[in-house]
């Protein structure tokens, strides 16, 4: 587990990586690089939603292919690197898992410019956390995310249900976005939500 510590001239935050042990093994070091070797294409993939709705335990359920069943809530912003490889090329995945506590306002905002890729979630089994998606999408565009694709997630579809299928799909379809129902308990679904957000971030980088 790797920590930054940044300034934002009021005192230091703490960002701690913790996503993918040993993902940062690809071509940390410069120097160890092959030459001839292209450079690996790097994205920018930030996840919105409510505290609780289980973005950090899909994350690790893709990068370390494992389930945390404690819950701890995210201070402030997880990091991590996972190399991926999208249409036979490389691909660092740069993953910024923002807290959905509004007491992390102001560290949230500083991370949203340059987003390249969206993981918007929220919880089958907590309406309010549905209802909360649109502000999510604010927040984003007040703080120069722009324009970037994004996925909708309906996690937690392992628990008694309160938002179902079809209004997520409609919710997504309104917006644009592609709809997966997952579950970070069983991995339900993350890989092919991953892969698909990873394809049409790649494509918009490359264009």
């Amino acid at each position: 587990m790797s920590r930054r510590r940044m300034s934002d001239g009021n005192g230091d935050k703490v960002i701690t990586g913790v996503f993918g042990g040993t993902s940062l093994s690809l071509g940390d070091n410069d120097d160890n690089q092959d030459s001839t070797r292209p450079s690996a294409l790097r994205v920018k993939i930030i996840s919105m939603g409510e505290s609780g709705v289980g973005k950090s335990c899909v994350i690790k359920r893709y990068c370390e292919e494992k389930f945390v069943s404690k819950y701890i809530s995210t201070i402030g912003i997880d990091y991590g690197v996972k190399p991926v490889m999208v249409n036979g090329a490389e691909v660092r995945v740069n993953f910024w898992d923002l807290s959905g506590l509004p007491e992390y306002l102001e560290v949230r905002n500083e991370f949203y410019k340059d987003t390249q890729g969206g993981i918007l979630m929220f919880d089958v089994s907590s309406r309010r956390s549905f209802e909360s998606l649109d502000s999510w999408l604010r927040e984003a565009a007040k703080f120069g995310a722009g324009k970037f694709p994004c996925i909708l997630c309906g996690n937690k579809v392992d628990r008694p249900r309160v938002v179902s299928e079809d209004e997520a799909k409609a919710y997504a379809q309104s917006k644009g976005f592609e709809y997966f129902e997952t579950s970070a308990c069983t991995g339900v679904s993350i890989t092919e939500a991953f892969h698909s957000l990873f394809r049409t971030v790649v494509k918009h980088a490359t264009r």
